[in-house]
């Protein structure tokens, strides 16, 4: 793929492949339906952008399965989560956006910056390895840490678990898990988990107050166990 040549790509082939790109990185390519999903648009617009990305060189199409990054087509993706990533951190941290804020700001802002001023912001955060809602950060170079993979769903009664990040879409989510103390960082046992519907029931560490969490959101939040 070496011999593809450089373009300046589109806000919609850029918001294609930092959304295939979140969709992959839990394994196995994106379907078509989930990234409709993911990018707001109608299934049925998906397989024109799809043969697009592919006669670019950025995507391979599984038939039956969905679509996965090639290396450029990753290359480019991680690019644009850094900026997008970057942003959030800074409008956060030197603009005083709340934390429920920022991810909207940076989706308009991320395809109109230069490549720049994103490093410029970065030396003035200090490079950054992670952005407000506790998602991995690229380097420049492309380099990116390990993604949590553990859910709030795979705690069990009883554990102990820390925050590492959530998804970041959703502006009234984010302003729930707020509200609830259940940011980046924070510790929390898990309480109970309804069979019927899914919802977990916790304590923060340091509140004997139970906050419930729907299964939906439970799915969007990472976390890692905590030992004893």
């Amino acid at each position: 793929m070496d011999d593809i040549v450089k373009i300046q790509l589109s806000p919609s082939v850029e918001d294609y492949l930092k959304g295939i790109y979140t969709l992959t990185e839990r394994g196995g390519p994106a379907s078509t339906s989930a990234l409709a999903q993911t990018l707001g648009v109608q299934p049925a617009s998906i397989t024109g952008m799809i043969k697009r990305l592919a006669s670019l060189g950025y995507v391979e199409h599984l038939p039956y399965k969905g679509v996965q990054l090639t290396e450029n087509g990753s290359i480019e993706a991680l690019r644009i989560l850094r900026r997008h990533r970057i942003l959030e951190t800074y409008l956060q941290q030197q603009l005083d956006y709340t934390w429920s804020e920022v991810h909207q700001e940076a989706e308009l802002l991320e395809h109109a910056v230069s490549e720049k001023l994103i490093s410029r912001m970065a030396n003035v955060l200090n490079d950054p390895t992670h952005d407000p809602h506790g998602a991995p950060i690229p380097t420049e170079s492309g380099d990116i840490p390990e993604a949590h993979l553990l859910t709030l769903l795979d705690a069990r009664p009883n554990d102990l678990v820390q925050i590492e990040a959530v998804q970041d879409e959703d502006p009234i989510k984010l302003q729930y898990l707020e509200e609830s103390g259940l940011t980046p960082g924070t510790r929390a046992t898990i309480v109970k988990r309804n069979s019927f519907d899914g919802l977990t029931s916790l304590t923060v560490v340091g509140s004997s107050q139970l906050t419930p969490v729907s299964h939906e959101l439970a799915r969007d939040i990472f976390v890692s166990k905590v030992q004893d």
